[in-house]
């Protein structure tokens, strides 16, 4: 891809997947500023983050696939993610579904995650 900020996304969603979070929050500011898709509002800073991922994993199991890659023109980097849902243990499927995962990164770490459906955007 020529980017390295681009070419860092896919083994960080790998790992998330593996449910390796040290590894995921390796690659993010330790002050990060996160949307917390679950219960709302934001999470902010490594540890927060390390306890929103422990919630969210006690009541779903999700996986997530990029669709497509692109840098945004005001610098930022916009994924498509295929996300599926299940509740946690292997239990019913509560989403099938596309979203869009939007990034600002900062000398190599990401420093600002939003997310919005794919249907939101503009």
């Amino acid at each position: 891809m020529g980017d390295a900020d681009l070419d860092r996304f896919p083994g960080i969603y790998a790992a998330f997947n593996a449910r390796d979070i040290e590894a995921v929050l390796e690659a993010l500011h330790p002050d990060v500023d996160w949307a917390n898709a679950m219960e709302g509002g934001r999470v902010h800073g490594r540890e927060e983050l390390r306890a929103y991922w422990g919630r969210v994993f006690e009541r779903l199991d999700s996986r997530h696939a990029i669709e497509e890659m692109e840098r945004l023109e005001d610098g930022r980097i916009a994924l498509v993610v295929r996300q599926v849902v299940h509740e946690a243990g292997g239990g019913a499927l509560i989403a099938d579904e596309f979203v869009r995962h939007i990034f600002t990164m900062e000398d190599g770490l990401v420093v600002r995650f939003d997310v919005e459906r794919e249907d939101e955007r503009g």
